[in-house]
């Protein structure tokens, strides 16, 4: 077995193919002819969609329009109430304002959201 001389080892090293970077991929919004989101892929798939930036792809985000080829990010007109449940803040049952001892007769209350229902024309 040779040795290696200086000239070989740095013809060798310029010489070595530089490693490729994996390709970026490319992140897409599928949408429906009204404009309404269907899906978030990286795959070219059939259908209508917009290029996004990666931000947006990981939001990933159903409050969203597509508008002549744009993103339009919608109101959310969401409400907040309080229901009983099983679990959450335990109150005095003629008082929901009052928060009790568990060890105290009370109601358990939670918060709970709605968001309008999807319109599809």
């Amino acid at each position: 077995m040779s040795e290696m001389t200086e000239e070989e080892f740095w013809s060798i090293w310029r010489n070595t193919p530089q490693p490729v970077p994996p390709p970026v991929p490319e992140y897409r919004l599928y949408y429906d002819e009204n404009g309404f989101p269907l899906f978030y892929s990286t795959e070219n798939l059939p259908g209508m969609y917009i290029v996004i930036d990666q931000a947006t792809y990981l939001h990933n985000s159903k409050h969203i329009r597509i508008v002549d080829g744009k993103l339009i990010e919608m109101q959310i007109c969401s409400t907040k109430k309080i229901i009983p449940s099983a679990q959450g803040h335990r109150c005095d049952p003629w008082d929901v304002c009052v928060i009790v001892d568990q060890d105290q007769p009370h109601v358990n209350w939670k918060l709970k959201y709605e968001e309008p229902p999807h319109e599809t024309n």
